[in-house]
């Protein structure tokens, strides 16, 4: 392991280098071979492999592989601001300097501070109006309850990191996950809170995550339908979508999920009543 660090960008082998992960830690064991945890990059992914099957990628790679996602971001982020400029004025026939709006609130819990952070600067450029906290996997059953007592959101995420067990491979059995079991009993709790799935709009989940079983605790949303990777800003852009869709307007799941980097393969769920209402006249006085 003496050619890898904590730190270090690599890509594994044996998986013919699909995802660029960070060395979050070594772990030295007596008699057998040194074992890396990993971190994805861009998704939401831990994973753990033997020093053999890592690869450090050239530089040269690394930078495309980050820019084909920040270009894919930013004509998302372009198209959702320019798309709610024309979109909402016309839904209720009034010009855009006669009007306001209230999108809905979101209250973002993530397990991983660095996801976390990015997530923060994406609803800062979408304008969604968000109450961030780190709270780890499983610890988010735990604190949530007091969490939307004290924030009141209108959309709730829960996230952090998951994936599929080792060597697991039978997808319903909640054991062969890594952090599905927190998710599942942390959107059970939200919901004994709030009942309706119109009035708190859950997304839940992280990378292959168990889909179907987090959907019938309680979510309007969740990953992963065909348990594959979602990307760490794939919750902003459904809480986006969610928080500026009229209260008038039931999104089908499609649309919903419209603006994921990932897709349907990735992000699944219900039809959901948008947030945003509406407001007439805007103010002289104070801007809106």
């Amino acid at each position: 392991m003496d050619d890898f660090k904590i730190g270090d960008i690599v890509v594994r082998k044996s998986y013919g280098g699909d995802v660029y992960f960070r060395i979050m830690d070594i772990l030295y064991r007596d008699g057998a071979e040194v074992l890396a945890i990993l971190k994805g990059i861009d998704h939401r992914l831990i994973a753990d492999a033997p020093a053999s099957d890592l690869k450090k990628p050239e530089l040269k790679e690394v930078n495309a592989d980050n820019m084909v996602y920040s270009k894919k971001i930013n004509k998302n982020i372009r198209r959702i601001l320019e798309e709610r400029r024309s979109d909402q004025p016309a839904r209720k026939g009034y010009r855009a300097d006669e009007m306001f709006g209230k999108p809905g609130r979101v209250l973002h819990i993530d397990a991983d501070e660095e996801y976390l952070d990015t997530c923060i600067k994406s609803y800062k450029q979408l304008n969604v109006d968000v109450t961030a906290k780190l709270v780890d996997e499983p610890e988010q059953p735990n604190v949530i309850g007091d969490l939307l007592n004290e924030v009141k959101p209108d959309i709730l995420v829960l996230t952090g990191h998951d994936g599929m067990i080792k060597g697991q491979n039978n997808y319903a059995d909640i054991n062969s996950y890594r952090s599905s079991k927190y998710f599942i009993e942390a959107v059970k709790v939200a919901r004994n809170y709030e009942s309706s799935l119109d009035d708190l709009v859950i997304f839940a989940g992280a990378c292959q995550s168990f889909f179907e079983a987090i959907i019938e605790a309680g979510a309007n949303f969740a990953s992963s339908p065909h348990r594959v990777l979602i990307h760490a800003l794939d919750p902003v852009f459904v809480c986006e979508k969610i928080a500026f869709t009229s209260i008038n307007k039931v999104l089908p799941i499609q649309e919903a999920i419209s603006n994921t980097i990932t897709g349907i393969k990735g992000v699944g769920g219900l039809e959901t009543r948008g947030k945003y209402r509406q407001g007439f006249p805007k103010s002289q006085f104070i801007q809106q």
